[in-house]
């Protein structure tokens, strides 16, 4: 069953987010791309509707809603004034190609499906840990790190959630011949 297909926005960034209260600044953005805090519906709506206070979604990109804030708030080294909400995830858009660094800074590995049908010329992926999945019994979240032509210099650190078919559907794709 394709449940995650059918769902809203608004419904999937609620799986791909946080559960506590949630005292609302632009970092916030930054930790919520980490998959931080812990998910909840209420803390998924209070994110979008943040960022739409500070700003207008540029929609032009048709796979993204981008939201560009008058300041950097990265970390670590890391610069970004963009939030994203894109299918299935949340995130961030970080200044320049840096998919290597944010997967050494965070943890992640080489997950071998964001570049599916060329979407991503280098993906990288660290599911969360079983206990900390907010509907395993539907997919997976993960933090993920991406660069893609989508986002021309710039590299997406998002958290993502893909159901159990699409893993599998994009595992498959993966392993036809090119």
């Amino acid at each position: 069953m394709k449940i995650a297909a059918s769902l809203s926005l608004g419904v999937i960034v609620s799986f791909v987010l946080g559960s506590s209260a949630l005292a609302f600044d632009k970092p916030s953005f930054f930790d919520a791309a980490l998959c931080k805090p812990a998910y909840s519906t209420a803390t998924a709506t209070t994110m979008y509707n943040e960022a739409e206070k500070l700003a207008k979604a540029d929609t032009s990109n048709m796979t993204a809603a981008v939201y560009k804030m008058s300041a950097d708030f990265g970390r670590q080294g890391f610069k970004t004034n963009e939030i994203v909400f894109a299918g299935t995830g949340f995130g961030v858009l970080v200044e320049g190609l840096r998919a290597d660094d944010l997967a050494k800074t965070y943890h992640l590995t080489a997950d071998g499906l964001g570049n599916l049908l060329g979407t991503a010329t280098k993906s990288y992926g660290r599911p969360l840990s079983t206990a900390e999945q907010p509907a395993a019994e539907m997919g997976v979240v993960s933090v993920v790190a991406r660069e893609s032509a989508a986002f021309p210099g710039k590299t997406l650190l998002a958290c993502e959630f893909v159901s159990h078919e699409d893993l599998e559907a994009m595992k498959s794709l993966q392993s036809l011949p090119k």
